[in-house]
């Protein structure tokens, strides 16, 4: 059993609500009794996407699950189907649901499918913070720098980020 980090985001509709049913989606999928740990959400501004792309809602859960991480990677892209993603040929267009999986426990896994940990994870505040806010003291497979030293060394050049409501 792994635990796994999983990053969730969200620039169409109810952005709230596609959130809190993928963080629900992922509940049902992780060790029954095992910690579930869910990050606030963040509202950011919309990174490398098409001009007059809304803004997204992030946010990060750790869950512990049973099974491979290619397992837990096509059981997190039927949640993506499943509440409404659909593909599209416009690189980072707008999205309903994100589901990324960031970290699977101790390993590295760098394939044409999955390269893990997620290889830009330390780059984007979006992700770094509320990760930060449920594992301060993580060091991913392959680093050296805890979760939150990273994100206070992190100088991304990226727009601050908002804490929302949920």
């Amino acid at each position: 059993m792994a635990r796994v980090g999983i990053a969730l985001g969200s620039n169409l509709g109810d952005r709230l609500k596609h959130l809190q049913a993928a963080r629900e989606c992922l509940r049902e999928i992780a060790t029954p009794g095992e910690l579930f740990l869910s990050a606030p959400v963040y509202q950011t501004e919309p990174l490398l996407c098409p001009p007059g792309s809304p803004y997204f809602y992030n946010t990060v859960v750790e869950i512990s699950f049973e099974g491979s991480a290619f397992d837990l990677l096509e059981l997190t892209q039927g949640i993506e189907n499943k509440l409404g993603r659909t593909g599209s040929l416009e690189k980072n267009a707008p999205r309903v649901i994100d589901v990324d999986l960031l970290y699977f426990g101790d390993e590295l896994i760098d394939t044409e499918a999955l390269v893990l940990p997620h290889p830009r994870l330390g780059e984007r505040r979006f992700v770094v913070q509320p990760l930060a806010d449920i594992r301060p003291a993580l060091v991913l497979p392959g680093q050296h720098l805890e979760i939150g030293e990273l994100l206070a060394s992190l100088d991304s050049g990226e727009p601050p980020i908002i804490a929302v409501s949920a």
